[in-house]
């Protein structure tokens, strides 16, 4: 059962998504916030697997109770998505960069909510290739000139090619597609490189792929 709190400051988004959750056999709303530290209050009681967490409540915003869940050592297996009214929303970039595994629009369709949380609990990325699109825009506006990482050289070739697929937005399947790999083989991988980057999820991995310019702007073009 993926277990899920809800975090936004209007009651009827909260119900509204609740209602759709809870119609999955799978999925379970364990507890509700208004904002960010009723959030935080709630993370801690009942570790959910998944938190919808809006970016913009009063008392302590998204972000912050985002960084706090993703910084804290015995929530390592909380997976935080960021609700968002735009997909442009400023602080998005921000969120991903302080753990956040992905976002979503408000406005989202039933079935999509409901495919994102399992994407989620099982540890991918909700980072749609079009999404990351403006990801690398965002990064490059920011980071004009980015910087090498060092723990890059600890990937080996094949891992470095899978961290840029990881990077596009495809699936481990997607990639043992491309990679003419097996989708187990292509899951180590990814472990590996998350591991070896200490990254929290595919999220971060992508954040880092496009700060050390292992991607470029114009590369998924």
């Amino acid at each position: 059962m993926i277990r899920v709190v809800l975090a936004d400051d209007q009651r009827l988004v909260r119900a509204g998504f609740g209602s759709i959750l809870d119609g999955e056999d799978d999925i379970a709303v364990v507890g509700e916030a208004s904002n960010g530290v009723e959030a935080l209050q709630k993370v801690h009681e009942l570790r959910p697997d998944v938190v919808l967490m809006d970016i913009r409540m009063p008392e302590k915003d998204g972000l912050e109770a985002t960084k706090e869940i993703t910084a804290a050592g015995d929530l390592t297996e909380v997976k935080v998505v960021i609700l968002t009214t735009f997909d442009l929303d400023e602080y998005v970039y921000a969120a991903l960069r302080a753990g956040a595994s992905g976002f979503l629009v408000k406005d989202t369709e039933p079935l999509e909510l409901i495919h994102a949380v399992r994407v989620v609990a099982r540890g991918d990325a909700l980072i749609a290739p079009s999404v990351t699109r403006r990801l690398i825009s965002e990064i490059a506006g920011r980071s004009p000139q980015p910087e090498p990482s060092p723990q890059l050289n600890a990937l080996t070739d094949r891992e470095r090619e899978v961290m840029v697929l990881v990077a596009a937005g495809l699936s481990n399947d997607e990639i043992a597609e491309q990679l003419v790999l097996s989708p187990a083989t292509a899951k180590t991988h990814v472990s590996r490189i998350m591991t070896k980057l200490a990254a929290r999820d595919r999220a971060q991995l992508v954040v880092q792929a496009y700060e050390s310019g292992l991607i470029t702007p114009g590369w998924l073009d």
